[in-house]
């Protein structure tokens, strides 16, 4: 393959220098397609753990950072990330769509260009919607109009990308400026697989959920997966195999059963709580044996804004891997006994 610098771009009379966009443009090597079987995922039709990292704040990455960052993934059995699509931290907005759902394009636009780099690498892409609550940049998205042109312009946009799914909304169900009705995300569900039928489609907790809200998520909304994000608590690494297990004898009454995925959960520095190698290895441990479908090693910035690392909520000075601390770095050691299938 030629290197990047050579290969060019033509626009209009304008000589562009071209992204890794064109690299994957003459790839020989097809994309992962992720899928459903029952409880499990599929990659190329063949089931599949999904094995993760957040990664939130990636478009503001360069594009040296993403590439060193998504080789040191593969090399530690990671084969999918989670990006939001609506990031503004630390007064970087880098949101793909603005507060009224409308594209902002050069962030769209690398919003593409990651889910077809990642696609070339092998892995699957989580793209998150949220209406935020001020933490992460102001609330957005807080009607069912706007919230319908972000999935519109997101779905859009990666409608040709075979590796990526779609979070409607990040912890729908808390009851501050992120908060999302059934009756929404019914809708919400219902346009994206208008736009995209093959799509598929989740829309997240932001904590336990009850069997309640199982039914209303399968039966209701309609999702094609389930995302809890489990309590971050010392006590949760060893809740987290029971869980599961109760989570999914749920669907079996429910009588509809899809894959259980923790695409959020205990992360270090989020709490007076320092998770330690052992509580992931632990939580992982217990979320595979148990029936899960994927498990994500979820990583933020403290919570007083002058600290560092940093770490996945921002991305602009240092790449992801250089943010970790020794802990952390650890635990990346230990997923390896975990990828595959």
């Amino acid at each position: 393959m030629k290197p990047l610098s050579s290969r060019l771009c033509i626009a209009g009379s304008l000589i562009l220098a071209c992204s890794f966009t064109a690299e994957v443009a003459v790839a020989g090597d097809m994309p992962p397609k992720l899928g459903i079987d029952g409880s499990r995922f599929t990659i190329y039709g063949k089931p599949a753990f999904l094995l993760g990292i957040s990664y939130y704040g990636a478009l503001g990455a360069s594009e040296e950072f993403i590439r060193r960052d998504l080789a040191d993934m593969k090399r530690h059995g990671i084969n999918w990330i989670r990006v939001w699509a609506t990031w503004a931290a630390f007064d970087n907005d880098v949101s793909a769509v603005d507060k009224e759902g409308r594209p902002r394009r050069l962030f769209l636009d690398r919003l593409d260009r990651l889910v077809a780099e990642c696609g070339r690498q092998g892995m699957i892409v989580d793209v998150t919607l949220s209406r935020g609550n001020g933490i992460v940049g102001p609330p957005r998205l807080q009607s069912l109009d706007a919230h319908k042109s972000a999935v519109e312009t997101v779905v859009t946009a990666l409608r040709s990308r075979p590796n990526w799914y779609l979070d409607l909304s990040n912890e729908r169900d808390v009851r501050d400026k992120r908060f999302v009705s059934v009756a929404e995300l019914k809708e919400l569900r219902a346009l994206a697989k208008k736009l995209d039928p093959a799509r598929l489609v989740t829309a997240s907790h932001g904590n336990d959920i009850s069997r309640e809200q199982m039914k209303e998520d399968l039966q209701v909304i309609g999702v094609d997966f389930v995302c809890p994000h489990r309590p971050r608590t010392p006590e949760s690494p060893g809740q987290t195999e029971a869980k599961t297990r109760e989570y999914l004898e749920w669907m079996k009454e429910l009588k509809r059963v899809v894959p259980l995925h923790y695409q959020e959960p205990f992360p270090r520095d989020y709490t007076k709580w320092q998770p330690a190698t052992d509580d992931f290895l632990t939580d992982l441990r217990g979320a595979k044996q148990a029936g899960a479908a994927g498990w994500c090693f979820h990583n933020t910035a403290p919570r007083e804004p002058e600290r560092r690392p940093r770490r996945s909520f921002d991305l602009r000075e240092r790449r992801l891997f250089e943010q970790f601390d020794d802990e952390e770095h650890k635990v990346l050691a230990g997923l390896r006994e975990f990828s595959g299938r």
